[in-house]
């Protein structure tokens, strides 16, 4: 058995940092932080600090695609519990072909639209470019690469219900918060 991947080495400053960076990303959506995290085998750094800093014990994250390692050490980190399937997660992880379906997942509830799932996408690569986004948090527009735009659209329209989603990529990350709006190909 190998030594687990280190967390935080300064807890305070670093989860207050890397929350600072999450809270950022999803409040102006399509912008792309770059942040430093853990190396975890079966996560890039951004999900893993996500993950850090996001999630608890009380926190059911589905991870999708990944190793026994990656569980291991976000159990030992967080006491993150893992759930018998999407529809009790909380978070969950993987590329989004893992993902599955995003009707698997709880979107919540017209009371208690908070009770909805978010998604930490792995992705090759995040970058400006692809459908328009626009809604809270954009002034005008702006572009960004998505897994499935169809899908992104439909979970949108359900709004105030969906999910959100984090979108990651090495030390990058961004967020499509389920307000925001996509645009059509033209």
């Amino acid at each position: 058995m190998s030594a687990l991947a280190a967390g935080f080495a300064n807890p305070p400053e670093e989860s207050a940092r890397a929350f600072r960076a999450a809270m950022q990303a999803m409040a102006c959506p399509g912008t792309i932080q770059n942040i430093a995290g853990p190396q975890v085998p079966g996560l890039s750094a951004a999900a893993a600090l996500l993950l850090l800093t996001l999630t608890d014990s009380t926190t059911p994250v589905l991870l999708t695609g990944n190793s026994a390692e990656a569980r291991n050490w976000l159990t030992f980190h967080t006491g993150a519990p893992e759930p018998a399937n999407a529809a009790e997660a909380s978070f969950a992880v993987g590329t989004w072909g893992d993902l599955g379906p995003l009707k698997a997942y709880p979107v919540g509830t017209p009371d208690y639209p908070d009770r909805s799932a978010t998604l930490i996408v792995e992705m090759s690569d995040i970058s400006a470019d692809g459908p328009c986004l626009t809604g809270p948090g954009i002034e005008t527009e702006v572009r960004m690469s998505l897994p499935d735009a169809d899908a992104l659209r439909l979970n949108a329209a359900l709004y105030p219900l969906g999910v959100d989603l984090f979108l990651t990529s090495g030390t990058r990350l961004a967020a499509l918060p389920r307000s925001t709006r996509i645009a059509e190909d033209t």
